[in-house]
């Protein structure tokens, strides 16, 4: 290991109970979520206590629960550079994947936020009410026919800019026919690990094929993420169903 223990996990949420030299002590008592605690470095949140870079501590406004903040590191920043990775996406067409998930349900909120037309992909046929309510335009379930034709039947037939996937290796056929020339499909997950690339379809197309592991963004887009996560909780527009 990198260090003689490692407390693991990278997110939570709670009271600022003490702060470094170079740190504002207005700060304590302060309400916040953390975010990549455990990142490069030995004590993450599964303790009473994390320590963390000041960045790494968000405002979370009085009037948003702590269950809401407390998993949004991970799956929140990861959505959020899916869908701003390569742009905003004022005007543009983002298809969310598994839409109902952690990271899905935050891509909705902040692809909606940022101007996009959002079609979400869901498992079932029940769960498109869900998605639709958690943001989404538009919902298709993945378990009917010509899933191609359904997503672009709600686009008028225009391609999809951008997609924000769950499942690199089974959407990937679905993803080339969508996708408008150019177009990007920003990953952070597959079921096969070494899945089969179809190269010269994607090249012919010019489609950008972005990989996401949430450990090593830019801290300019994590902080950029931090601060519209944190207005779509207050807003409203991200909110995450507490099962247990």
């Amino acid at each position: 290991m990198a260090f003689p223990r490692v407390v693991p996990h990278g997110e939570g949420a709670g009271v600022i109970d003490a702060v470094g030299p170079d740190v504002d002590p207005s700060r304590i008592g302060e309400r916040v979520w953390v975010y990549l605690a455990q990142s490069y470095r030995p004590f993450g949140t599964a303790a009473e206590y994390t320590v963390v870079p000041a960045r790494h501590a968000v405002t979370l406004p009085a009037d948003v629960p702590y269950e809401q903040a407390a998993g949004l590191g991970i799956p929140g920043i990861t959505a959020h550079r899916a869908i701003f990775a390569d742009g905003p996406v004022t005007g543009q067409r983002v298809l969310v994947t598994g839409a109902l998930g952690a990271v899905g349900r935050a891509g909705l909120a902040v692809a909606r936020r940022g101007g996009a037309t959002v079609i979400a992909t869901v498992r079932t046929p029940d769960q498109v009410e869900q998605a639709l309510a958690a943001g989404a335009h538009h919902a298709v379930d993945a378990a009917g026919g010509d899933l191609v034709a359904r997503i672009l039947e709600h686009t008028g037939g225009e391609p999809i800019d951008r997609v924000a996937e769950l499942a690199f290796d089974v959407n990937l056929a679905t993803n080339l026919e969508i996708l408008r020339y150019g177009g990007v499909i920003a990953t952070y997950a597959t079921g096969a690990a070494e899945p089969r690339i179809p190269y010269w379809p994607l090249g012919f197309k010019n489609i950008t094929v972005r990989s996401l592991s949430n450990d090593d963004f830019p801290g300019p887009a994590n902080e950029a993420a931090a601060t519209e996560l944190t207005a779509a909780l207050v807003a409203g527009d991200l909110h995450y169903p507490i099962a247990a």
